[in-house]
């Protein structure tokens, strides 16, 4: 029979008008009990193949033709040919079945864009499947209870739509591009029935998108994650004298009622419109979501030389493949690369080489702790001494510890250039990778600092050349500063705890960020530098055999950091709603001369800046450069003066240069024309509303604290809004302003030029 002719049709989404190229005018029934009753026999019988009996009903509830899926499983020829797609990775070969499946019978999976992030519901427990020593093609996601999982599925749509949507897309063409599925079974610790259905592991946004498509253009991210989890979620209600069902199927039911009243829907309004007639934009968005193409999942086979647990060989088959879609061709951000490659290779390194150097018990706890699944206040447990306290600073430092000492930092470099197919990895690529693992305990406190962490993690971190080749441990202590005296008499242990703690409070806090060229000047203002240079490279100054400036501030930066809030010198530009009121905290500058070490201003302790940091790295080099510079300035003044506020350089005793902000007075020009009366009173109407936008975004600022998403100012379509009215304010505004010198600026978005960097062990030689 061939397929009923369409014609193509416009439908309004939102300001736009969508021209859908291929509108059916029929929907697929829904599928024959004795189609999918022969599937599941077929599948169970194919050699090629491992799945349950309960996977293999949740493959044929899914599919709108089960007759075809039937048809790939045809049994293999001699010649081990079969109907089966298959995929070859390392240490294993992944067959599917291509089919058309029900969108309401795909569930989110763990999606790497989101679970890289911070955000309010944990993601479930993964456990592979096997039978013997033979893996089996799903997996087990292990809730705490029925309301985990609806949590987790409604905010991995949620999370998923706040980032990326494809929904106008989608409407005009469908789903075109297939999925990658697999049956999962949700179990659940507090001991509830379990739950097995299909899940979507690439193609998690195409899935949210189509939601959002079905839902409408005027619903939120959240609206519609509600919406679908409670379509995938809701049991068909029992009769009290029916026997009962198990709650899967249970689910399958609902989910099937929620269809068919999708499927009435439809064809009461394509009947009411006629053969050619306009069908509302409803009828429309049905039909272009009720299916969406599919591999399903359905064998797994291990090589011989997989050095996996069998359990574990489906799930890193499946990475393996999602990694070569969304690190090689299309990524994900750089930040969710990461994480999926460090993740990953760590997991490979405890189960094929920990048992062989005695680690194991350690490794698995450094892979727990990497990974999120155990917190902070277990680091006393895993690294097996009470001293360490339970901070996300102290979990940091030791992470950096244990994946910076051989053997287990050769092994993962080896491991991650493998997953990446590099052929190098330097220190800076080996640090990046580090970044999003150790930011874990406070992305979303720290996420308006987040970019320029993970900048300055790609520009080395704190990974210097004493962290990388000194022979050192960590040493726990609650006070910082009682390192610096042991580290001046030549401790080792103590300088690297500095420069790993401190390094990484000031990456944390945005006072180091990365090599920025246009930023050198030879006075001290916030967001300058006097030099460039790497990021590893500042720190390893600071922590430098002798430096007491340097590790007095690493100390300070150490025992002042707060992994729940930003300090209030955080860049050049004063933070949101701080106006008037006192910071949370502040990072301080050295003079070693106090008591304390703290600069003082009158008696009030004078904030850090970045120039301090990186002057109090190399106070020589800084030195030099600026006399170099100065002495540009002999030409134009005709003598050798110095700029103005110039006088003096920070010294030992941390001496300020010139205050930020701070300017000479010379090229001021013209005083400007006074305004009118009229022009003055609309001047300080508009600085009143802007003042009243302010208060407001101070106070989304406060109430996003700790989150993720939503988004503070919206979903795609409002913050574009609010951008081009914002946009159009700041324009004017700048237009007009006054002529100024030099205006301060935060140099983070120059162009990262070429500095002194330390040298790579595995730097490519030059050609």
């Amino acid at each position: 029979m061939s397929k009923p002719a369409s014609r193509p049709v416009t439908v309004p989404w939102g300001k736009e008008s969508i021209v859908v190229s291929d509108f059916p005018r029929v929907l697929p029934d829904a599928s024959d009990v004795d189609d999918r009753n022969k599937l599941v026999r077929a599948g169970a019988a194919h050699p090629l193949t491992g799945l349950t009996e309960d996977a293999w009903h949740a493959v044929a509830r899914a599919g709108t033709v089960p007759s075809l899926i039937t048809q790939q499983l045809r049994l293999p020829q001699q010649d081990g040919s079969s109907l089966l797609l298959e995929e070859h990775v390392d240490g294993a070969t992944l067959r599917s079945v291509h089919a058309r499946v029900w969108l309401s019978e795909l569930f989110p999976g763990i999606q790497p864009r989101t679970s890289q992030e911070q955000l309010d519901v944990d993601d479930p427990k993964v456990i592979g499947e096997a039978e013997g020593e033979k893996p089996l093609a799903l997996l087990r996601y292990r809730y705490r209870d029925r309301q985990h999982l609806f949590d987790h599925v409604r905010q991995t749509l949620c999370a998923t739509l706040y980032r990326n949507s494809y929904a106008e897309s989608i409407l005009a063409r469908r789903v075109t591009r297939a999925l990658i599925v697999h049956p999962v079974v949700f179990e659940f610790e507090d001991g509830e029935e379990s739950v097995t259905a299909l899940v979507a592991r690439d193609g998690i946004t195409r899935l949210a998108s189509a939601w959002k498509v079905l839902a409408g253009h005027g619903t939120t991210p959240d609206d519609v994650a509600k919406i679908a989890a409670g379509a995938l979620l809701t049991p068909r209600e029992q009769s009290p004298n029916e026997p009962r069902k198990p709650f899967t199927q249970r689910l399958a039911l609902g989910r099937e009622q929620y269809r068919s009243q999708l499927h009435a829907e439809f064809s009461d309004a394509v009947a009411a419109a006629g053969a050619a007639g306009e069908v509302p934009d409803r009828t429309v968005r049905i039909a272009q979501t009720y299916v969406v193409p599919a591999h399903i999942a359905v064998g797994i086979e291990a090589h011989e030389l997989s050095t996996l647990r069998i359990s574990d060989v489906f799930d890193d088959a499946l990475r393996s493949i999602l990694a070569s879609v969304h690190v090689e061709f299309k990524p994900w951000d750089e930040s969710a690369q990461n994480v999926e490659v460090a993740t990953r290779a760590l997991k490979l390194v405890v189960q094929t080489r920990a048992a062989e150097w005695g680690m194991e018990k350690l490794l698995q706890g450094v892979h727990a702790l990497a990974t999120g699944r155990l917190a902070e206040t277990a680091v006393p447990d895993v690294f097996n001494d009470t001293r360490i306290p339970g901070t996300p600073l102290w979990r940091a430092v030791y992470l950096v510890y244990a994946l910076t000492r051989p053997p287990l930092h050769d092994e993962l470099k080896a491991r991650a250039k493998d997953i990446k197919n590099d052929r190098r990895m330097s220190t800076k690529g080996y640090a990046g990778l580090l970044g999003p693992i150790i930011d874990l305990a406070w992305r979303s406190q720290k996420g308006s600092a987040l970019a320029q962490a993970r900048n300055a993690w790609a520009n080395g971190g704190v990974l210097c050349t004493d962290v990388l080749t000194k022979e050192w441990d960590p040493v726990p202590t609650d006070d910082f500063t009682g390192l610096v005296e042991p580290a001046l008499k030549g401790d080792t242990n103590a300088r690297c705890t500095l420069a790993v703690a401190g390094g990484i409070a000031l990456i944390a806090d945005k006072l180091l960020t990365r090599n920025v060229g246009s930023a050198v000047s030879p006075t001290r203002q916030a967001g300058k530098v006097p030099f460039r240079a790497d990021v590893s490279v500042v720190i390893g100054g600071l922590a430098k055999e002798g430096n007491a400036h340097g590790l007095w501030l690493l100390a300070h930066a150490a025992q002042r950091f707060r992994a729940l809030t930003m300090p209030g010198n955080t860049s050049a530009r004063p933070r949101l709603g701080q106006a008037g009121s006192s910071p949370p905290y502040e990072h301080v500058a050295i003079d070693l001369s106090a008591a304390d070490r703290v600069a003082r201003d009158g008696s009030a302790e004078r904030a850090l800046t970045t120039w301090d940091v990186v002057y109090a790295s190399d106070e020589n080099r800084a030195e030099d450069q600026i006399r170099k510079a100065l002495r540009l300035y002999a030409p134009a003044t005709g003598s050798g003066t110095q700029p103005a506020g110039t006088q003096g350089t920070p010294g030992a005793g941390g001496t300020s240069v010139v205050s930020p902000g701070q300017s000479s007075s010379r090229g001021q020009g013209a005083q400007p024309v006074a305004p009118t009366l009229r022009i003055e009173d609309v001047r300080r109407e508009l600085a009143k509303l802007l003042e009243e936008a302010k208060e407001s975004l101070t106070v989304l600022d406060t109430l996003g604290q700790g989150r993720t998403y939503p988004p503070l100012l919206g979903a795609a379509e409002e913050w574009t809004e609010l951008r081009e009215t914002a946009i159009e304010i700041f324009k004017f505004i700048d237009d007009h302003g006054p002529s100024q010198a030099d205006a301060d600026s935060d140099g983070e978005e120059e162009e990262e030029v070429p500095a002194e960097s330390e040298p790579d062990e595995e730097a490519p030689a030059a050609e």
